[in-house]
């Protein structure tokens, strides 16, 4: 079963359940899938695509949660976490901190990355090897303290 039809069950189910939370975030995917299938590039919607997707729509809430809190507006701060929730249930299983930097020290160990100047060829074999399975953030600060 792919994303867009799994959404669709899960729609109705939290419609059925008047899970009105799950209901927002589920529809928000269903709306980026549309966009993304209509955007005019004939592309394929692949698994790669819907995780770049959903970490998109991730990423979106988060930045609206952190001004939420800052400007103390805890009803819509409230809102935006439940959204995030929903649409994590829908990305691979996150790496640990700790796995993540030691597979990123076998990979520098083998590319023979030295220092600081070789942070963009790391971060390129990281990005790609651990898509989908942790934040571009966390892995750019774990590969800027390692190669200081």
């Amino acid at each position: 079963m792919n994303l867009e039809d799994k959404i669709n069950n899960d729609i109705k189910e939290a419609m059925k359940a008047k899970d009105q939370a799950r209901l927002r975030g589920v529809r928000a995917i269903k709306s980026a899938i549309l966009l993304l299938k209509t955007d005019g590039t004939g592309n394929v919607i692949d698994e790669s695509a819907e995780i770049k997707m959903l970490q998109k729509l991730i990423k979106q809430r988060q930045d609206s949660y952190d001004i939420y809190v800052k400007q103390n507006r805890a009803d819509l701060a409230t809102t935006e976490k439940e959204e995030m929730d929903v649409i994590m249930q829908y990305l691979p299983q996150q790496m640990s901190a700790e796995e993540l930097e030691a597979k990123i020290k076998t990979m520098i160990s083998e590319m023979g990355a030295s220092g600081i100047k070789d942070m963009g060829r790391v971060m390129g074999a990281a990005s790609k090897a651990f898509e989908g399975k942790a934040d571009g953030k966390t892995i750019s600060g774990i590969v800027k303290t390692l190669l200081s």
